[in-house]
């Protein structure tokens, strides 16, 4: 469960490293880029715990497509909300295709 719970965080992080400046188009690239590296620190002190901590009670795989699922639970929430984008039906069917990945990753076959 540490490792669901360091992951959101670490998505929520990046997600907002690599999407918030989106809504700041008034901002220089290279203050934007350089914002956003800050934001992203704080992502990686959080992602490579998160790594750490869950390798060996899953696969590398897992690790990386539970990280894929979070990162668009988080992605659809923050540009409904921050970004005040719809969320259109061929991007939902789209995403629940990726998330759909999940059960051939940890199926035992």
């Amino acid at each position: 469960m540490k490792t669901i719970i360091l992951l959101t965080f670490s998505n929520l992080f990046m997600t907002i490293a690599w999407y918030g400046h989106l809504k700041f188009k008034n901002v220089g690239m290279m203050k934007v880029i350089l914002i956003s590296w800050g934001i992203a620190f704080f992502e990686y002190c959080l992602q490579v715990p998160a790594n750490r901590l869950g390798h060996g009670q899953f696969d590398a795989a897992q690790l990386k497509t539970i990280q894929e699922i979070i990162t668009l639970i988080v992605f659809c929430g923050f540009s409904v909300l921050f970004l005040k984008e719809e969320l259109k039906w061929n991007y939902i069917v789209g995403f629940v295709l990726i998330a759909a990945a999940g059960f051939f990753v940890f199926k035992k076959w």
